[in-house]
């Protein structure tokens, strides 16, 4: 602002100036005429200052009396400043008093719940002396107290290794409860496994017992171990002779149900079919029910029976039973009891690992090796391979079944069975094998039908595949593949006593054919076993049509072979130089294509048992015909193709041999 008023000053000196020198007045004069006006100026100042005197002289009395009221409202703001300075200082010492106070009262406070649950720890009631020393075992309140013991006794325990003279009052008194408890527990548990050598006592009842009351075996096992041993021997001892008893005299029984009649050596695939044996007469006979080599209803012991009620013997007087089902009975009540033993051990003992598989076999060790010790006995003279085999899988089942209720103390056991059956099932299976080696062809009849022998060998073979699925095992791979080439092997045998190749073929065809409508039946259709008898059925189907064509149709056929390399090289004029052969086979053909359909359709029906594959071989036939003719066509000229008969009139006569098989 003081720059703008310079500036403003300087314009109008300058217009001053300028005004002076257009009037052209002496600066002289100028300037003596402005000192005047100064001077007049300076004398109205005076007079005007000495008129305001007076208040001047009392503005400046006033501006002293404020500077007097600053001084001392500076005075007092000074001492107000020096108080709260004193007052903050006090605010923080009493902030450090307050925090330093509720430490200790923290400290106090935890040192007094310590205090006060150290000296409920150690104090003893008059309640619980009464409750300890009279009260029932079975009481809730007896229960109670007893964990309240325990829990000082664990204490005081803890305080004498430190040498707390508090020990000292009431460790006497703890010690008779502490008798007194465990006198009353020894002498409820002991009751209770007593309860089991009762005749015709369900030891369920009992062991639920104890199981309510398991913490009176913790009591016992933490305060005086030789009387939980004692405990535990007495209940070993009680349970092992328990079931050795229960399970001899179940095994003893069951054996009385198994059909009368069992198969022995004679009954081998290869062996001879006689009747004249009496292998039927006998109702209670397995063989009445269905043959050892056909599995029939026997597969569902593994899906539907496998859990189902064991059999109850003195109820079952009047059924027979077979091997597997008794087999299956007997393990099923091992699995149930063992269990059921295993998993109470571990909880009432409260073992674990090795601890609860070594107690486990002490209580199931005699009936384990019982058992394992029939079934050898039971299986030395078994030929009965559907049945091992059987069992093998229930084994592979019922091992599972363990697994999925948290049971591993049956493994050593299945693995003892498997090592019983597996070396039976083999020489036995092998024994099977050897029979079907040995058969002399010549000794059968010659029927074209399918062989006995074929049939065994199909059910058993379906039967073994079917049963093996969910549980595959190589050593049956194996087996089956030899058994499989052997009766491949027989049927061939068989095959070369027919004299001609056609009975041959019909044997051959109607022999595969039933092996794989079988195996089809109860397996999946792409089993190794399926496949490989596909195979022969249509190889041998396609040799068997190329001979039943060849007495009505063979000249056509050989017409066909000699001259469709001329046909395909383009030397038509060897085709032309064919031609009355040509027009020769075309009215034979003309005048006997009926007939020949009606003679390969009567042939056919009467060579093969099945419907079905008479009809699939006939219209294979059919098909091969009809391919050949238009072959044979294109080969003809145009004079021998105008006397051929048209290709759908022969096939509206096919359709008449189409049947819905």
């Amino acid at each position: 602002m003081a720059q703008a008023e310079t500036n403003l000053t300087e314009q109008l000196d300058n217009e001053e100036v300028r005004e002076i020198l257009k009037t052209t007045t002496d600066l002289r004069q100028y300037s003596r005429q402005i000192e005047k006006e100064f001077k007049e100026v300076e004398n109205k100042s005076i007079e005007d200052y000495i008129k305001e005197s007076q208040n001047i002289a009392s503005l400046h009395n006033q501006i002293g009396e404020c500077d007097e009221v600053l001084e001392r409202m500076e005075n007092m703001l000074m001492s107000f400043q020096n108080v709260l300075s004193n007052i903050s200082t006090e605010i923080t010492h009493l902030q450090k008093k307050s925090v330093s106070m509720s430490v200790q009262l923290t400290n106090r406070q935890s040192v007094k719940a310590q205090l006060s649950q150290f000296i409920e720890d150690m104090a003893v009631s008059e309640e619980m002396i009464t409750i300890v020393m009279d009260t029932p075992v079975t009481e809730k309140d007896f229960c109670t107290q007893l964990n309240v013991l325990n829990h000082k006794l664990s204490l005081v325990k803890e305080l004498s290794f430190k040498e707390s003279k508090s020990t000292a009052d009431v460790e006497d008194v703890l010690c008779k409860l502490r008798l007194k408890a465990m006198a009353k527990i020894r002498s409820y548990l002991l009751e209770q496994i007593y309860k089991f050598r009762k005749p015709m006592t369900n030891y369920q009842i009992p062991q639920n017992a104890m199981l309510k009351h398991k913490f009176f075996f913790e009591f016992i096992l933490s305060n005086e171990r030789q009387v939980a041993q004692e405990i535990c021997n007495e209940y070993i001892d009680t349970m092992s002779k328990i079931y050795y008893s229960y399970f001899k005299s179940y095994s003893s029984r069951l054996s009385s149900l198994k059909f009368e009649e069992s198969c022995t050596k004679d009954d081998l695939m290869g062996i001879e079919d006689n009747v004249s044996k009496g292998l039927f007469a006998k109702t209670t006979s397995l063989k009445h029910k269905s043959t050892i080599f056909t599995i029939g209803k026997r597969g569902e012991i593994l899906n539907q029976q496998l859990e189902a009620p064991i059999i109850v013997p003195h109820a079952q007087l009047k059924n027979r039973y077979t091997f597997e089902a008794l087999f299956r009975s007997e393990q099923y009540a091992l699995v149930d009891n063992a269990c059921r033993e295993y998993l109470f051990v571990t909880e009432f003992f409260m073992v674990r690992g090795g601890q609860a598989q070594d107690l486990f076999n002490q209580i199931m060790g005699k009936t384990l090796t019982l058992i394992i010790k029939t079934v050898e006995t039971s299986i030395q003279d078994c030929f009965d391979t559907i049945a091992m085999f059987l069992c093998i899988q229930l084994i592979f089942r019922y091992q599972l079944m363990c697994h999925k209720r948290c049971v591993p103390a049956l493994d050593k056991y299945w693995d003892s069975l498997q090592s019983v059956f597996w070396p039976r099932f083999e020489h036995v299976f092998r024994l099977n094998i050897q029979s079907i080696r040995d058969c002399d062809p010549t000794k059968f009849s010659k029927e074209m039908g399918p062989h006995y022998i074929t049939r065994r060998y199909a059910e058993f073979s379906a039967a073994i595949v079917g049963i093996s699925e969910h549980f595959p095992n190589e050593l049956v791979s194996r087996l089956l593949l030899e058994l499989q080439n052997e009766v491949e092997c027989f049927i061939l045998r068989m095959a070369a006593i027919f004299p001609t190749r056609k009975e041959q073929l019909i044997y051959l065809i109607n022999n595969y054919d039933l092996v794989l409508g079988i195996l089809m039946e109860h397996t999946r259709d792409n089993s190794k076993e399926a496949e490989a008898f596909r195979e022969q059925l249509t190889a041998r189907s396609t040799e068997y049509v190329e001979e039943i064509l060849a007495p009505h149709f063979g000249g056509i056929i050989q017409f066909i072979k000699e001259c469709e390399p001329y046909f395909e090289t383009e030397q038509l004029d060897e085709l032309r130089k064919q031609e009355r052969r040509s027009l020769a086979l075309v009215a034979n053909f003309s005048a006997n294509w009926k007939k020949s359909l009606e003679e390969l359709n009567r042939e056919v029906l009467l060579s093969f048992p099945s419907l079905v594959t008479s009809s699939r071989l006939l219209q294979l036939a059919l098909a091969s015909l009809v391919q050949y003719y238009q072959r044979f066509h294109k080969l003809l000229t145009p004079n021998a193709k105008a006397q051929l008969t048209n290709i759908h009139v022969v096939m509206v006569e096919m359709k008449k041999y189409k049947s819905s098989y």
